[in-house]
């Protein structure tokens, strides 16, 4: 393990947190405010790069397809809620997992359709080519430093929206209870349909952003979507603070231990032990992770109040 080899995995770390973050934001609030499992918030973030590629396609400008291809998103993302989402608030969560579950197929099977099932991408912008210097004349990609920055900012912004607004002051007192704040005279529908639109363009900016260093396929959220869950669980259920800090802690984990740890047992392990046992242990960190969280911490390291 070198200096330069951290540096760089710690960096990787940070990106894979920060794109986890926005896909785990969207997925907290709609779960948090509403009461809503839905298994289908990966597939906005595919649809998100599917997006992206198209608008790239269309404009030739990767700066004009990103806000473009976050509209159409969002516009997804509502239309959705309306057609099927809506109907669902009311019922119990194993109608939700299989109705979301039933997204997920219609709308994997429809990506193949209009897209294709062999990978696509779009390039990243030549104004975000070439790397940074870190160490021994190592250079980082500018295009995921900028990435980390893009997501660092969405988090501050979406903490001043829910931290200093009347939208998120709603919707912190939906994430207590939801229904007191109907009570209280709050068009709880329409809170819900903002929240599921704002989460699904979270979704969806992710996919926009991992498009030019990922491969955009079908069932390309599904991994995320797992690891998403695995975010807000450990940060605490309806938590933008606690979705930032597990997704960062999550990213690393991952990151550093799918880079390091046949590394590390190859100090105490033979080398052939160490190439299975190393990769194995690597692949569940975040779940051994979990689960200690949720030992000592049940409700998640941020649980939001009232939970």
């Amino acid at each position: 393990m070198t200096a330069t080899l951290l540096a760089v995995q710690v960096l990787n770390g940070l990106q894979l947190g920060v794109l986890l973050f926005l896909v785990a934001a969207g997925l907290t609030l709609v779960f948090g405010v509403m009461d809503f499992i839905n298994l289908a918030h990966g597939v906005q973030y595919m649809l998100g790069a599917y997006l992206a590629v198209t608008f790239h396609q269309l404009t030739g400008s990767f700066f004009l397809a990103v806000p473009l291809a976050l509209a159409a998103a969002l516009v997804l993302g509502l239309l959705l809620e309306f057609l099927v989402f809506r109907h669902l608030y009311d019922r119990d969560h194993l109608d939700q997992v299989l109705a979301t579950f039933g997204v997920i197929l219609f709308l994997n099977e429809g990506v193949q359709i209009v897209w294709g099932s062999a990978p696509l991408s779009y390039p990243i912008p030549a104004l975000l080519e070439g790397v940074i210097p870190v160490m021994d004349g190592f250079g980082y990609p500018i295009y995921r430093v900028a990435l980390i920055l893009v997501g660092l900012a969405t988090a501050v912004g979406l903490w001043l929206v829910v931290t200093r607004t009347r939208v998120g002051m709603l919707v912190r007192a939906g994430a207590t209870n939801a229904r007191m704040v109907s009570a209280l005279g709050v068009d709880i529908r329409r809170l819900f349909m903002i929240v599921f639109g704002f989460g699904a363009m979270l979704a969806g900016f992710a996919g926009i952003m991992a498009g030019p260093i990922l491969s955009v396929e079908p069932n390309m959220g599904d991994g995320v979507l797992i690891l998403a869950f695995v975010v807000i669980v450990i940060g605490g259920i309806g938590s933008i603070r606690g979705a930032f800090v597990a997704a960062l802690l999550v990213g690393l984990v991952d990151t550093l231990g799918r880079s390091f740890m046949t590394d590390i047992f190859r100090t105490v392990l033979d080398p052939s032990a160490a190439n299975q046992v190393g990769p194995a242990l690597a692949s569940m960190l975040i779940y051994v992770l979990m689960a200690a969280v949720l030992f000592f911490r049940p409700s998640g390291l941020f649980p939001a109040v009232g939970r």
